[in-house]
């Protein structure tokens, strides 16, 4: 039997989670280190960062600056950015990555299975045809085949490139 270590699960599940005041979406772009935060880009009322946590290579959320959980609370700005970057994303991503299709969604609330249910955000998962495989099913691992700073690298020239006006 072949053993798989996924060590960096361990620092997601033992971090301390985000409440009240400590939000994490909103506490990154506040830093101003996009790069060690994986922020690919700001846009006025919304940003894209990688996830830290991905599903897939290339896993980033579109979130608004403004800390909300309440999506009808989104203002016409932030709605239309969101939609905006989301298609960006799903652009640059097939253009370096060709997956072969997507995960975009939103899990509102933590019932819904937000893992910070204080800030909504859009999640952009490229997908390969068998990239689910018996891992996450019998043993709960999930194997990401490239590091989130080689990805961040490649996304973020990409991104820049082709940014619509």
């Amino acid at each position: 039997m072949q053993q798989l270590y996924a060590t960096w699960r361990m620092d997601y599940i033992s971090a301390p989670k985000p409440e009240g005041e400590g939000c994490i979406f909103c506490a990154f772009p506040a830093e101003r280190r996009d790069e060690e935060r994986f922020i690919l880009h700001r846009g006025e009322a919304c940003y894209v960062i990688m996830n830290l946590y991905p599903y897939n290579p290339g896993h980033m959320m579109v979130l608004p600056f403004r800390h909300t959980s309440d999506y009808q609370s989104l203002t016409e700005q932030e709605v239309r950015e969101m939609h905006r970057f989301t298609a960006h994303a799903v652009k640059v991503l097939g253009k370096l990555m060709h997956p072969d299709g997507f995960n975009l969604g939103m899990n509102l609330g933590k019932p819904a299975g937000a893992g910070v249910a204080g800030h909504l955000h859009r999640h952009i998962v490229p997908r390969w045809t068998g990239d689910c495989n018996f891992m996450p099913v019998l043993s709960e691992t999930r194997v990401v085949s490239e590091a989130i700073e080689d990805t961040y690298r490649r996304l973020r020239t990409v991104w820049n490139e082709e940014m619509m006006v």
